[in-house]
């Protein structure tokens, strides 16, 4: 880190005739339109390191989230290449924020997001223009505050039994173990589906495969690849198939019976469009797939980071018992005890901050635009990074120790603009309320039961995949209380 930070010294020391040629190689303009303003737009510089051809890619595969954190080194923004893929990496809250928000129109969602239409072309979290507002506007009434509160007894029915049938002194997968848990919330909150564990594990190995293909394809565009044969291309396409079938069929189940459901698919089935026709068949496979792929995989990797950092903490850990324990004080969680979560919300922030799901996201303009003081023309790839982000140390002091701390109302705040964990503007995730108020839910379940023990000598770094996953995360169960039984065999 400190050689780029030299590096970094040294770049913003050449000259500027050298830097106004790398701008103009990038197509980033040191004149030209201002909206108004009389100042030329900055340089935006490219990051050094870079090798004939390949442009950043090594760096990249060395350490994808070292890498996406050393760029910040660099300013504002600063250009790098995937080979022949040139993207602009947006460092500053404030420009991630005006491109968010006041400025969203001029931008799509970029090239990850489109990689990731393997879910289905036109389903919610990658859907664009008009398809999008349609959509969320329908769905958006099932994750009001009302709702979320009718969704705690099924959080809590769905996550008791998964929590009571580990063992005591059982090693558990804990990646995998929250991501069942988070999946099978989703299920059965918004799709009144529960399916065994078997087939559950089904489904989630298929939606990881898809979202590992579709960040490959995202960093290393080569469509003509995609489109081979390859092993790994048959792999997703099996995948994607598994997936699909799997949500078919709940689909099947509610059109059997359709007064019987209250849910997204229910809401979907029920949907006319402005000729009073019903969606198409694969329009309501799509948006159901999206859901679950969306809201499953980012609430699971934020658990099990939380509970790998208290498991390094016992003294933090003790404070979250001792929490659970006198707000609860033996009964079953219910929406009215979450308010009163105060330090177990602290958790989840600080998980939330450290470990954001979202190391990469992506944006492509659509038109000339100016963001603070450069200029990024129509077509430009942009990049920003909310794990970057958030582990700032301008904005967050010791960024790399949990500190729940940090938030408490006792102590300052970090500007609004720079924790976004589930991003801003109209594209801000829907489900940040039902994700926070799962991973409380968890959290609470978890702590009134278990304590989770780190296991000896395993190492455990993050790693930028479609998210933040543990390189690999086991923890040994060591019960509270009476345990409550085991895992059928």
């Amino acid at each position: 880190m400190a050689e780029l930070r030299r590096q970094g010294t040294a770049a913003r020391q050449d000259t500027a005739a050298a830097a106004q040629e790398r701008g103009h190689d990038m197509g980033t303009r040191t004149g030209g339109r201002t909206d108004g303003a009389e100042t030329a737009a900055e340089v935006v510089r490219r990051a050094p390191g870079g090798l004939p051809l390949l442009g950043h890619v090594m760096p990249l595969l060395r350490d994808r989230l070292a890498f996406i954190r050393q760029l910040r080194a660099y300013g504002p923004a600063v250009r790098v290449t995937f080979g022949p893929k040139k993207m602009t990496v947006i460092n500053s809250p404030e420009m991630i924020h005006e491109m968010l928000t006041v400025k969203s129109g001029q931008f799509t969602k970029g090239l990850l997001f489109e990689k990731l239409k393997l879910f289905g072309k036109d389903a919610l979290p990658v859907a664009e223009g008009k398809p999008h507002l349609v959509r969320r506007r329908l769905v958006q009434p099932k994750f009001h505050r009302e709702k979320i509160a009718g969704y705690v007894d099924t959080m809590r029915e769905t996550v008791e039994p998964a929590v009571g049938a580990w063992g005591e002194g059982e090693t558990l997968d804990l990646k995998t173990e929250m991501q069942l848990m988070t999946q099978g919330v989703v299920m059965a909150a918004l799709f009144s589906s529960r399916p065994e564990r078997l087939p559950a594990l089904n489904i989630l190995h298929s939606v990881d495969a898809v979202f590992m293909a579709a960040l490959r394809r995202a960093l290393l565009p080569v469509p003509l690849l995609e489109r081979l044969p390859t092993r790994r291309n048959r792999q997703v396409e099996e995948s994607s198939r598994v997936m699909r079938q799997a949500v078919a069929e709940i689909i099947e189940e509610h059109r059997a019976d359709p007064g019987a459901y209250d849910d997204v698919v229910s809401l979907l089935l029920g949907e006319r469009d402005e000729d009073g026709e019903p969606l198409a068949e694969d329009d309501i496979l799509s948006e159901v797939t999206g859901v679950l792929a969306a809201g499953s995989e980012t609430t699971a990797v934020v658990m099990a980071w939380m509970f790998h950092e208290l498991g390094r903490n016992p003294a933090l850990e003790r404070r979250l018992h001792e929490e659970v324990d006198s707000v609860l004080a033996g009964e079953r969680i219910t929406f009215d005890h979450i308010p009163r979560l105060a330090f177990t919300r602290m958790c989840v922030n600080e998980t939330l901050r450290m470990y954001s799901p979202g190391w990469l996201v992506t944006r492509q303009a659509t038109s000339d635009v100016r963001l603070g003081g450069i200029e990024l023309p129509a077509g430009t790839d942009v990049i920003w990074s909310p794990y970057a982000l958030h582990r700032d140390p301008a904005v967050y002091p010791d960024p790399d120790r949990f500190d729940p701390g940090r938030w408490s109302p006792e102590r300052p705040q970090p500007p609004k603009n720079a924790f976004i964990p589930f991003g801003a503007g109209k594209r801000m995730c829907m489900g940040d309320a039902f994700a926070v108020t799962e991973a409380t839910v968890i959290a609470a379940v978890i702590a009134s039961r278990w304590r989770l023990r780190p296991t000896a000598g395993e190492d455990v770094r993050p790693v930028g995949e479609i998210t933040v996953h543990p390189s690999s995360l086991h923890m040994v169960a060591e019960a509270r209380g009476p345990v409550a039984g085991r895992r059928a065999a």
